[in-house]
């Protein structure tokens, strides 16, 4: 049996947010789009949840944040920062929009619909099985089996974006050169649970040890703890039993407030930690978004805001250039791409270091919040996303 063949503008590996966000502006700019996801549609996955200031901005931009607010996503109009016993509250700008944190299995879907309104053609269950390359070894597509068939597809592009995670297909697949490797790393376990305020974000600090409370949808908030990866061999065989006791350590109120094993079991996930990584952004046909490109530690709660805010670099590197011009706007994407992570990178990779007290931490918190103020104006500054019309 012959293999089909399909031909589009783009074609987005992963639907997540990064690939979603990346597919939907490109299709809201007049390409024919195919995403690609392996998973189901509306699927749980490791998330601290948290939006920060530019990706709120972003979603307010788009069009999609009444549906977030309408999902159930509180709003968040205060942070607490907890040093050691010391509590400091920071409250936003009068006026400024509240931050959110809604469920993966909210946001994700939320996303995929929205580049499908736009016209993305999304295919949920599909397994990319081969990158197609030609003679000079330029990306041409892909080759990918839908669940439940055995036949396989080949799907052609002038550009195959890779938006599926830190393990990416893609970027192994193109040998996206890794340009900056991190050491640190942290573990995190987590649990959602109710009965917590639902209008602040709360991060707490003691020295070797972090928690956190991240209201989310569901009347539900994402309570967390971190230790150095180092650690986390000791606590997998009991994680329920570590997450209590950590957070008792880290939180003392909050361990009170929820109880001990008399208040019921807990669904305790685990995740042991990965330092962070810069892959190259982009090559002949191809580029890469999201985790793919650009991983650091979950401590800082920075992830899916990095993922929209490129999601946005590289539709317009796109929009804006084809053919001769397109190895010129990768380089772009990815120098705006590592200027405005740079500072946040390296902030994290100290902080998942767990190597300070909380006299230097007081110091690394505040700059950490300077540090995304660059990629905020930046969006701000963004105009309405060029057209195809205009890429000529």
């Amino acid at each position: 049996m012959s293999t089909p063949i399909r031909r589009y503008d783009a074609i987005v590996v992963g639907a997540r947010p990064a690939g979603a966000a990346t597919a939907m502006l490109l299709a809201r700019g007049g390409q024919d789009v195919l995403v690609l996801d392996s998973a189901r549609p509306g699927t749980d996955t490791l998330s601290t949840h948290a939006l920060m200031r530019g990706a709120v901005v972003q979603l307010e931009r788009w069009g999609l944040l009444p549906a977030v607010v309408a999902a159930g996503a509180p709003a968040i109009t205060a942070t607490e920062f907890c040093y050691g016993d010391d509590v400091e509250t920071v409250a936003p700008r009068p006026g400024t929009t509240p931050l959110r944190a809604p469920r993966r299995t909210v946001l994700d879907p939320l996303l995929a619909d929205a580049a499908q309104d736009a016209g993305a053609q999304v295919v949920f269950g599909a397994r990319v099985t081969e990158v197609l390359r030609d003679e000079r070894g330029t990306v041409t597509g892909v080759e990918y089996v839908e669940r439940g068939t055995r036949t396989p597809v080949r799907a052609h592009a002038a550009v195959v974006v890779g938006a599926d995670g830190r393990r990416s297909t893609v970027a192994d697949a193109v040998g996206a050169p890794v340009e900056h490797a991190g050491t640190a790393s942290s573990a995190v376990l987590y649990a959602y649970l109710p009965g917590l305020p639902r209008d602040r974000y709360r991060w707490c600090y003691r020295p070797g040890l972090t928690a956190g409370v991240i209201p989310t949808t569901g009347d539900e908030a994402c309570v967390w703890v971190g230790v150095p990866t180092a650690r986390f061999d000791a606590l997998r065989g009991d994680l329920e039993g570590a997450h209590r006791a950590l957070l008792a350590e880290a939180a003392p109120d909050l361990g009170d407030r929820l109880g001990g094993p008399d208040a019921g079991p807990r669904r305790v996930r685990g995740f042991p930690g990965v330092p962070g990584f810069v892959r190259r952004a982009g090559g002949p046909g191809w580029a890469l978004v999201g985790d793919a490109g650009y991983f650091k530690d979950p401590l800082t709660a920075h992830g899916i805001t990095d993922a929209l805010r490129d999601a946005e670099l590289l539709a317009r590197a796109l929009l804006g250039s084809s053919g001769p011009t397109r190895a010129d706007a990768l380089r772009d994407y990815q120098d705006t791409r590592d200027r405005l992570s740079a500072d946040v990178a390296a902030l994290t990779e100290r902080i998942a270091s767990y190597r300070w007290d909380l006299a230097e931490l007081r110091e690394l918190l505040p700059a950490l919040s300077r540090a995304m103020r660059p990629e905020v104006d930046e969006i701000r500054g963004f105009d309405t996303a060029p057209t195809t019309e205009t890429a000529a």
